[in-house]
C-alpha cells in the first residue's frame, strides 16, 4: 500500500481510540483468547438493493503490514487515557503483529444485508484493533463500486470513466474510490495516480481554461489536436456549443471525439451528432459530462440521446445520494481452550447472530441467482456455493489476489446472474436472503440461555 497519500498506511495508530483502551484492558485481564469478529451491513442504503464487494485488497496488505513504531508507542505513552496503563502493554505493542486468519467475499461479489462480507479469527486484541481500518476500507470501497455498478447498468453498454477526483474528500479517497469504480465497470479513470498505482486505463480532454488561454476558440482546438492528433477530444460548451462542433469539422474522421459539459445534453447531444455526421465524422464519439448520475444516465439513453460515453465525478466518487454504508464489525464466538462460546448483541435495532458464519448461493437452472442461506460456519449441507473463502492464515496471503481487471469482469458476471427486478434503479424488490433453520435455533437458545443466567445485567 501507498504510503504517500493521506491514506495512514500500516500504522498501528490507523484506528479508534477505543480499540486500543479495550486492548490495554484485555491485557491487563490477561484476556487474549482466540475471537471472531464478522464485518456487515445491517440494511442497505436507502435506493440500493445489492452491494459489490470492493477494498479486501486494501485490508489484506494492512493486515499484512500492521505494527507500532517506537515513535507511535511513545505517543500513545502520553495520552492521558494511558496514564495507568501497565509497561507491558507498550511492550507488547512493540512486537505486536496480526496472526489470525481471515475469510471474505472475493472483490467484486454482489451481496446483501446481513451477509458477513469478511470474517477475522484472530487472538482478542489483534481482532479488535483491526477493526476501525477494516470497516473504513470495505465499506467505503463497497459503497464506491456499489455506485459505478449502478452506474453502468444505467448506461446500457455504454462507457463510464470516472471523473471525481477534484470532489473525492480528500485525495487518498480519490484514488480508492476509482480502484473501486472500476470493479463497478467503469472503464478507467481520470485520475493519474490510480491509473499508475494499478495499471487502470487513464482518461482526460482539457479544460474550459484551455479554450479560454487562447484569443480564438478555433486556435485552441488547433494547438491541441497538433499535440495529440490520435487522441483529442475537443471540448465544445466554452462558448457557443454549436458553433464549436462545426468547428471541430475541421479535423475530419481523424478526431475521436468531443465533449459536452453543459446544457440540454439530450438536445445538444442530438445537433452535434447531425454535424459530425454530416461532416462524414461518424465514428467520432460523443463524450458527456457535467453533473451526472444513474437517474440522469438512464433518462438521456431512454430519450435517444447519441452519446457514447459518460463522465461522472462528484455523484460517483462521494456517493452523493447515499454517502456513507453502515458497516459494523461485531464479535460472534471466543474460543476458551477449545471450547467455543458463541457472543451476540440482543439490544433493540442492534441484535446480531451468534457463531462464525457462511454464505450459500443458490442459482437455478439458467445461472441466475435465486436466493442465498446465511448459516454457521459448520453447516455444510445447504444447497448453492459457499461465497465466503479464507484469503489469510496465521496473517499471511493464503492465495494470490485475482488482478483487477478479472475482479472487474467477477462483478460483471455477478450482476448479469441477478435476475432483474432486483437490480432497478427504483423500486427494486428485495434479493432472498434468510437465516439457516441451525442458525436460528442456535440463536433462540442462546437468547434464553442468557435470559435465564441473566448474564446480560
Amino acid at each position: 500500500m501507498e504510503a504517500n497519500l493521506d491514506n495512514p498506511g500500516f500504522s498501528g495508530l490507523a484506528t479508534d481510540l477505543y480499540q486500543l483502551t479495550m486492548a490495554a484492558a484485555y491485557h491487563a485481564s490477561g484476556r487474549n483468547e482466540r475471537a471472531s469478529f464478522e464485518l456487515f451491513t445491517r440494511k442497505l442504503p436507502p435506493g440500493r438493493s445489492y452491494l459489490i464487494v470492493g477494498g479486501l485488497e486494501q485490508a489484506l496488505d494492512y493486515l499484512r503490514g500492521l505494527s507500532f513504531s517506537t515513535t507511535e508507542i511513545e505517543y500513545l505513552r502520553g495520552l492521558p487515557a494511558f496514564d495507568h496503563v501497565s509497561p507491558e502493554f507498550f511492550d507488547y505493542l512493540r512486537d505486536f503483529r496480526f496472526t489470525g486468519d481471515v475469510w471474505a467475499m472475493p472483490e467484486g461479489t454482489a451481496a446483501f444485508a446481513g451477509e458477513p462480507l469478511l470474517g477475522v479469527t484472530a487472538p482478542l486484541i489483534e481482532a479488535q484493533i483491526v477493526e476501525t481500518y477494516l470497516l473504513s476500507t470495505i465499506n467505503f470501497q463497497t459503497l464506491i463500486a456499489t455506485k459505478a455498478a449502478r452506474i453502468v447498468e444505467a448506461a446500457q453498454g455504454r462507457g463510464i470513466v470516472e471523473f471525481g477526483a477534484r470532489r473525492a474528500h480528500g485525495f487518498g479517497a480519490a484514488v480508492y474510490a476509482a480502484r473501486a469504480a472500476f470493479i463497478g465497470g467503469c472503464v478507467g479513470t481520470s485520475n493519474v495516480e490510480t491509473g499508475k498505482m494499478f495499471g487502470l486505463p487513464v482518461y482526460g480532454t482539457a479544460a474550459h481554461s484551455f479554450t479560454m488561454a487562447f484569443d480564438r476558440e478555433s486556435d485552441a482546438f488547433r494547438a491541441y489536436f497538433k499535440v495529440f492528433p490520435e487522441s483529442s477530444t475537443l471540448l465544445l460548451d466554452t462558448y457557443d456549443t454549436i458553433d464549436a462542433a462545426r468547428l471541430a469539422t475541421e479535423f475530419g474522421p481523424k478526431l475521436r471525439g468531443v465533449r459536452l459539459d453543459s446544457g440540454d445534453l439530450l438536445e445538444l447531444s442530438k445537433q452535434v451528432r447531425a454535424i459530425l455526421d454530416e461532416a462524414g465524422m461518424r465514428r467520432t464519439k460523443i463524450f458527456a459530462s457535467g453533473d451526472l448520475n444513474e437517474f440522469k444516465i438512464a433518462d438521456l439513453i431512454a430519450a435517444g440521446a447519441p452519446i457514447d460515453l459518460f463522465g461522472v465525478g462528484t455523484d460517483l466518487s462521494t456517493s452523493r445520494d447515499a454517502p456513507a454504508l453502515g458497516g459494523v464489525y461485531k464479535l460472534v464466538e471466543i474460543d476458551f481452550d477449545g471450547r467455543v462460546s458463541p457472543k451476540m448483541k440482543l439490544s433493540r435495532d442492534k441484535a446480531t447472530y451468534p457463531y462464525r458464519k457462511q454464505v450459500w448461493r443458490a442459482t437455478a437452472g439458467d445461472g441466475s441467482f435465486a436466493g442465498d442461506v446465511i448459516a454457521r460456519a459448520d453447516e455444510t449441507d445447504l444447497p448453492g456455493a459457499p461465497l465466503l473463502s479464507l484469503v489469510m492464515r496465521d496473517g499471511r496471503i493464503a492465495a494470490p489476489l485475482p488482478g483487477l481487471r478479472e475482479t472487474q469482469e467477477r462483478a460483471r458476471r455477478q450482476l448479469a446472474n441477478l435476475p432483474e427486478p432486483h437490480k432497478r434503479l427504483i423500486e427494486a424488490q428485495p434479493y432472498p436472503v434468510r437465516y439457516s433453520d441451525r442458525l436460528e435455533q442456535s440463536r433462540t437458545a442462546l437468547q434464553r440461555e442468557f435470559e435465564k443466567q441473566k448474564c446480560f445485567v
